[in-house]
């Protein structure tokens, strides 16, 4: 198995990165990968229905803007004045009025839409005052809502599926999930998404909520078969950990496995998991191999044990990666 040179290499920066997540996965991916290549752009699962994402969406129908925040955040620099701004942007307003949970970098980017009239340009505004290290898409033209073929919600009849409807009501499910599907159906993917993918020298799936921010990038059309023509490497990050309702129970190749299930033959390249998370590394190989790729372990976590991921190890990891891709 391949071994990691931990020197991030410069010669990397001008190779075309696209990541494709939401969350706090997508923000890991993003605050490693912006120490290794210049061109970097996020592509953003919009479905988001609870919290102060939901509550502007349904005001003024307009797609989620807190995953694309984050994503954001995650590419302002290390300077005092992309921290300030990256902290500006994350900052929820406290108190129990109408604010209230309200967070600053959702309302920017609502405001920007309104004035512009376009999510794509309103994003780039919104990077260019932040200094952000990237550009941020979202992955389709408008707002969608999750479902999901859930098993094992009534505990005297296990073996039966029930529908679970929104990205929060599934990410909270305690069932396990079978499946997802997108409504509407047939959604348009954003078109500077889809360039920007078939483009790429590399696309990055993962980590993050497996169902709610990883696969639904390959349930809109346009992307999905995007992802399996690009002549770009596909590389998969896998989780530190099992998410309670998402992935109870899943073992790393599990995560493979469901990713196929909504993209029957789609290739990958490279799948990089955290060793300490692996309790059978010979299995999840195999798992690798039939989807083309070469399984990477690599320390990729928190020195403080949680399952966090690491943003240099993460950073070093991706360059090692990437290098190797190149000269293979």
């Amino acid at each position: 198995m391949p071994t990691l040179d931990p020197l991030v290499d410069e010669s990397l920066a001008d190779v075309a990165v696209v990541a494709l997540g939401g969350g706090h996965g997508l923000h890991a991916s993003l605050a490693a990968l912006r120490h290794v290549v210049r061109d970097l752009t996020a592509v953003v699962t919009v479905a988001d229905n609870g919290g102060s994402s939901g509550r502007l969406r349904r005001e003024f129908d307009v797609l989620p803007p807190g995953d694309l925040r984050m994503a954001l955040a995650a590419l302002c620099g290390d300077d005092e004045w992309g921290q300030t701004w990256a902290r500006v942007l994350q900052h929820r307003f406290d108190g129990t009025g109408e604010m209230s949970g309200h967070v600053v970098g959702n309302l920017l980017i609502v405001g920007l839409w309104e004035l512009l009239g376009d999510a794509v340009e309103g994003l780039a505004w919104v990077a260019r005052l932040l200094g952000a290290q990237g550009r941020v898409l979202p992955m389709a033209s408008s707002p969608m809502d999750i479902t999901a073929v859930v098993a094992g919600l009534d505990p005297d009849h296990p073996e039966a599926v029930a529908t679970v409807a929104g990205q929060a009501e599934v990410a909270a499910t305690e069932g396990d999930v079978l499946g997802i599907e997108l409504v509407p159906a047939g959604v348009t993917a954003c078109p500077e998404a889809v360039t920007a993918v078939r483009e790429a020298d590399w696309v990055v799936l993962g980590p993050g909520s497996w169902y709610t921010s990883v696969i639904p990038h390959l349930v809109v059309p346009g992307l999905r078969e995007a992802i399996r023509e690009t002549s770009a490497r596909v590389m998969v990050v896998l989780n530190l950990d099992a998410q309670p309702g998402e992935t109870h129970g899943f073992a790393p190749e599990d995560h493979l496995a469901a990713l196929l299930d909504h993209a029957p033959g789609l290739t990958l390249d490279t799948v990089l998991a955290d060793p300490a998370n692996v309790t059978d590394v010979s299995r999840l190989q195999r798992a690798a191999q039939a989807c083309g790729a070469t399984l990477i372990l690599a320390d990729i976590r928190r020195d403080d044990g949680s399952p966090r991921h690491d943003p240099m190890k993460l950073a070093r990891a991706f360059a090692a990666v990437i290098r190797g891709g190149r000269v293979g």
